[in-house]
């Protein structure tokens, strides 16, 4: 699998397997773009939101059967974290949101934290990397946009 192809470290690091027990305790206690889920027919109900540089830069990275997969993971300095990789693989409780060809994956697990959020490619002089924006279930995050918490 070519997991950094034309991304930097920072960009997109390649996920280990999380604690889903973790993350479950931790959560007890731009414009909108239309998007295909192709795994549910509900349409508007818990959607990932792919921006049009998003889609650009996937397609410039991603071959054949190769997806971006969106992960959220106990962790960061808010609490919780956003992790990007490229996967080829999508497992039975995937959601699938897909734009123009490019595609997006998100567990069930983390669509709870990031449903209805943006997915952005941001390219600025210091770094370039896929990022969450506008996060209807995050109250705040930190400086770097890495990592957030969640409204109660």
């Amino acid at each position: 699998m070519a997991a950094v192809r034309g991304l930097t470290a920072v960009a997109l690091r390649v996920v280990t397997p999380w604690q889903r027990s973790r993350l479950l305790a931790a959560s007890r206690g731009p414009r909108a773009l239309r998007e295909v889920s192709s795994s549910s027919p509900e349409a508007g109900e818990g959607q990932i939101h792919l921006t049009d540089s998003c889609v650009q830069r996937l397609l410039e990275i991603t071959e054949g059967s190769e997806f971006l997969r969106l992960e959220v993971e106990g962790g960061g300095c808010s609490g919780f974290q956003y992790k990007f990789s490229l996967d080829t693989v999508i497992n039975p409780d995937d959601r699938v949101f897909e734009k123009g060809g490019a595609r997006v994956v998100v567990d069930s697990d983390s669509l709870a934290f990031v449903k209805g959020a943006h997915v952005d490619f941001s390219q600025e002089l210091i770094r370039s990397s896929f990022q969450v924006l506008n996060n209807p279930q995050a109250q705040q995050g930190c400086s770097c946009g890495s990592s957030f918490s969640v409204k109660l």
